[in-house]
């Protein structure tokens, strides 16, 4: 019996053995001789497109297989676009990621009736950055300050439903008594500015500190813009005394509901693949993310660009929204009172 028993325990060794192999060398030749592609949300040169294209120099380095990968553009709707697409019909084998607005992951715990998709069931590969952002108004216009924001309105653009350029704004104005004005129809945050720079537009509610710096850091340098206040918790060491909006607020609800709004900065830069994707090359994309974050390399490349590098997890990612899909009713509700909904 104990002959019997080894000679079926180590049958059972080598075929575990040779499975694991075999599972191991799978992600290598799936990607090897491919395309990996990642698609953009937001128009060639902005700041999303920026980060992907970073990432697109060194993620082949770390990913088995090292395939080439190549940048497509799917602008517009604050992301939608892109997760439509993976729902329907992207392949679900991690040939394909690609970004997103960093608040539309939260759009569907808010019953958003043009959002049609789970985003808990998504795989999230990672965040290449968190931070705070930044409310402005162009140096002609009439608000120079938070106070002034109060008191007097400003026009400032929306860039497509679920968008951060649309919701935070209105959910800012019922929470802390702004009165920001949006246009909806932009295509971007890049033609914004652009409306900004020639009159079009009094100012931009909501941008990213690094998608500022990478894009207009003469805007600062120059004084070309009054900044009227940022949305993170801690100061900005080249804007030091900087109003925090979240100081403007003083309800306990009304806190937590902003709250619920700005986690999406955490995530400030994230990329997600389709659902459903096999369970190695889930694991073989996170962790070739994450060691492409941590390359000098790229972290070089980044500082001359001026651009911001913050690692978060897919795991983490995946955490964050799991605790925010499950925050107190009387929390939502709130939230979605301050957004109209």
């Amino acid at each position: 019996m104990s002959l019997v028993f080894r000679r079926f325990a180590a049958m059972v060794f080598f075929v575990a053995m040779s499975l694991g192999f075999a599972h191991a060398q799978s992600v290598e030749s799936f990607y090897k001789n491919k395309q990996l592609t990642i698609l953009v949300y937001a128009g060639a040169g902005s700041p999303y497109d920026v980060y992907a294209r970073l990432l697109a120099k060194y993620l082949p380095e770390y990913l088995p297989g090292k395939p080439a990968i190549i940048i497509q553009y799917m602008v517009g709707a604050g992301g939608l676009k892109v997760v439509d697409y993976m729902n329907r019909i992207a392949p679900r084998d991690g040939s394909l990621i690609g970004t997103i607005g960093r608040g539309l992951p939260f759009e569907p715990m808010l019953g958003a009736r043009d959002v049609n998709w789970e985003p808990l069931q998504f795989t999230w590969i990672g965040s290449m950055n968190s931070e705070a952002s930044l409310a402005m108004a162009w140096n002609t216009a009439p608000v120079k300050t938070l106070d002034d924001l109060k008191k007097t309105e400003l026009i400032v653009p929306g860039t497509g439903v679920g968008a951060d350029s649309e919701i935070i704004p209105r959910a800012i104005n019922t929470l802390a008594g702004t009165k920001f004005k949006i246009i909806s129809g932009y295509k971007d945050t890049n033609a914004a500015a652009l409306a900004m720079e020639s009159g079009e537009l009094a100012g931009i509610a909501y941008w990213a500190v690094s998608a500022l710096m990478v894009v207009h850091p003469d805007w600062v340098r120059d004084k070309k813009i009054n900044i009227l206040f940022q949305t993170g918790k801690t100061d900005i060491s080249f804007l030091p005394g900087l109003p925090k909006i979240r100081d403007s607020v003083t309800d306990p609800i009304d806190k937590k509901a902003l709250d619920f709004l700005l986690a999406r900065e955490i995530i400030g830069r994230p990329f997600v693949a389709p659902p459903g994707l096999p369970a190695d090359r889930v694991k073989a994309l996170r962790q070739a993310f994450v060691e492409s974050m941590r390359d000098p390399e790229l972290k070089k490349d980044a500082e001359r660009a001026r651009m911001g590098i913050d690692l978060v997890t897919g795991e983490e990612v995946d955490a964050l929204l799991k605790d925010a899909a499950n925050s107190p009713t009387e929390v939502l509700d709130r939230v979605k009172q301050a957004l109209g909904r």
